[in-house]
């Protein structure tokens, strides 16, 4: 029988921190999935507290992958999405490690850690050719996969189709405040799909999200020739992919 492998994944988003112990074979959660809210103002320090709790809760004491919405370089930020801008001028590690202890600690961009979810865990068309995988959330996050192999930290959701940034005219946050039918918000994902396919040829699209779950309702409205399919990992996958990548770093480029 072989034996199990187990990783840990943080997701940190704007509203919640969430983190859960993964069977790295299957990609499914052992156990509850542990979630609190993401702190005001959410400086390094108060999110790493955050997660500490999470480890803590969890009784984990190995490797950790961690989750964060921007762009993602060593023991740096570049980009600050949805968190306190303080995340620019520090050493993501050092204030990590100070209160998780002397242990591996892997950091990489929300979207990155979804997609290399999907390659490992997902629909196999995602491992195959130039497949940009989307999280259409608050924003719109991506991420690019040559045959299964990630290159890290794009940012599709803030590339202007026309005169506006992409996640600004179709992400799911838009269609939740604008009050917008399935209806009227497929042609502005549309437009947005075609702007990306136009630039980039991909051979497929792969978009997850929790509106993944609802695919039925606005698949079918689009007309675009790039193939596009719903995620399966919803959800599980930002956590799932952060395991995966503290677990096994190569899976990340650059």
């Amino acid at each position: 029988m072989q034996e199990q492998q187990l990783g840990f994944g943080i997701d940190i988003g704007g509203s919640g921190t969430k983190g859960a112990l993964v069977d790295l074979q299957t990609g499914d959660f052992i156990g509850e999935r542990i979630k609190f809210e993401t702190p005001r103002p959410s400086t390094p320090e108060a999110v790493a507290a955050t997660a500490a709790r999470i480890v803590e809760l969890a009784e984990w004491d190995g490797p950790i992958g961690i989750t964060l919405p921007g762009v993602v370089r060593g023991s740096s930020m570049l980009t600050a999405a949805n968190i306190d801008a303080s995340w620019l001028h520090t050493n993501i590690h050092d204030a990590f490690q100070s209160v998780l202890g002397a242990r591996d600690i892997t950091f990489l961009n929300d979207a990155d850690a979804a997609g290399l979810a999907e390659v490992a865990y997902g629909n196999p068309q995602s491992r195959s050719g130039a497949v940009i995988f989307l999280t259409l959330g608050t924003g719109i996050g991506s991420a690019f996969l040559v045959d299964g192999k990630l290159f890290p930290n794009t940012e599709l959701g803030h590339l202007f189709v026309g005169e506006e940034e992409a996640e600004k005219i179709a992400s799911s946050g838009v269609k939740k405040s604008l009050g917008l039918s399935f209806t009227e918000w497929a042609p502005r994902l549309e437009k947005v799909l075609a702007e990306y396919e136009r630039l980039f040829n991909p051979s497929a699209f792969v978009i997850g999200g929790g509106i993944s779950r609802k695919s039925a309702r606005w698949l079918p409205l689009l007309e675009i020739s790039t193939p596009i399919i719903p995620a399966t990992l919803l959800n599980r996958a930002g956590i799932v992919g952060a395991a995966l990548a503290a677990h096994s770093p190569d899976y990340l480029a650059g």
